[in-house]
Order: structure tokens, then C-alpha cells, then sequence
């Protein structure tokens, strides 16, 4: 019974943890835009690319939390370094911005 129960509670924690971070697919954005529950997509590229000048943005997801939506920005810069931004997509706020290692 304890084995069941605990295969019963990974499952569940793993289906939980899928449901807490979902990309939000590309044609949903304008919507979420218009409704002013995001900020747009090229306002948070360029954000970071001005706390990272002379970069590459590589790569920006929309991703649904539980808390609301976050704009995740992956930047390469010429000497191949790599940051990931992340921003409160309704207020724009940098939530984090990390050095790839």
C-alpha cells in the first residue's frame, strides 16, 4: 500500500509541475496583448537587450505560471556568453537576469 501510495503521489507532483509552467503558443499572444494581460513581445526583446547591448536574442517563450505569465529571453553575446531574462509579462518587471554557465 505504501509503494502505491507513493507512485500514486509522484505522479501527481509530476503532473502538477507540468501544469505550472506551460509555453503559450504564439497565436494566443495578440489576444493576451490586446486584452492587457501581457505586455507585447517585441517591448520585453527589447528590454533585454538593453540590460545586455551589442546581444542576440536566440530565443523568447510566453510561459502561463500559476502566478501569472513570464517572458523567458535567451541573449548571446559576440564572445559567445549566454544570459537568460525573465520578465513579469503584465508589468514588464525583471523577475531574473542569469548568466548561462
Amino acid at each position: 500500500m505504501k509503494t502505491l501510495t507513493a507512485l500514486f503521489t509522484a505522479a501527481a507532483l509530476t503532473l502538477t509541475a507540468g501544469l505550472a509552467q506551460a509555453d503559450v503558443r504564439v497565436d494566443q499572444i495578440p489576444e493576451l496583448v490586446k486584452s492587457g494581460k501581457i505586455k507585447p513581445l517585441e517591448e520585453m526583446n527589447q528590454a533585454a537587450l538593453k540590460l545586455h547591448p551589442g546581444a542576440t536574442i536566440t530565443d523568447t517563450d510566453l510561459d502561463n505560471h500559476f502566478n501569472g505569465y513570464e517572458y523567458e529571453v535567451e541573449l548571446r553575446m559576440a564572445d559567445g556568453t549566454e544570459w537568460d531574462v525573465d520578465f513579469d509579462a503584465a508589468t514588464g518587471k525583471v523577475l531574473s537576469d542569469k548568466q548561462d554557465k
